[in-house]
């Protein structure tokens, strides 16, 4: 009866501590953004930019998954203007520098001093997820690379 009973506790408290992965839209995981931006590095230098950007920019392609998809912003221009986005087209050819989260805070200034000190990282900010509909805690693999900065991310 106590193995039981011990065996019950273990089986709760590994069903809890899962939960809040379970739990997280679509599944995706900070390796899953990570691995998208680095699959579409490649993809970059492999096609070239031009071809790189429709695929990025294709709803229905390989670099949408549900709420996980790709922006790229121009890093040569100070401007930030976004080049590519997976679900938001009425963004590209916008300027982005100056966008902030739903806090407020300007979260593309934050991602362009750090990526001055090293090539990528990771961001935290507050916006809207696509699939939810709802403003949500997300947080963004960055890469800057041949003169733009390819970012994807998950809502936590």
């Amino acid at each position: 009866m106590l193995l039981r009973r011990a065996l019950l506790s273990v089986f709760a408290l590994a069903a809890l501590v899962a939960l809040p992965v379970a739990v997280r839209a679509d599944g995706h995981s900070r390796d899953d953004a990570k691995a998208m931006v680095y699959k579409a590095a490649d993809f970059l230098k492999a096609n070239g930019q031009e071809k790189a950007l429709a695929a990025f920019n294709d709803p229905k392609g390989e670099f949408v998954v549900g709420d996980l998809y790709l922006y790229v912003l121009d890093a040569k221009d100070p401007q930030l203007p976004m080049l590519a986005h997976g679900v938001v087209k009425a963004l590209i050819g916008k300027p982005q520098i100056d966008v902030t989260d739903a806090d407020g805070k300007a979260f593309n200034k934050e991602m362009v001093k750090s990526l001055e000190a090293q090539s990528e990282g990771w961001i935290e900010y507050r916006w809207p997820n696509p699939v939810t509909h709802k403003i949500g805690q997300k947080i963004s693999f960055v890469k800057k690379i041949d003169g733009v900065i390819i970012g994807c991310g998950i809502y936590e």
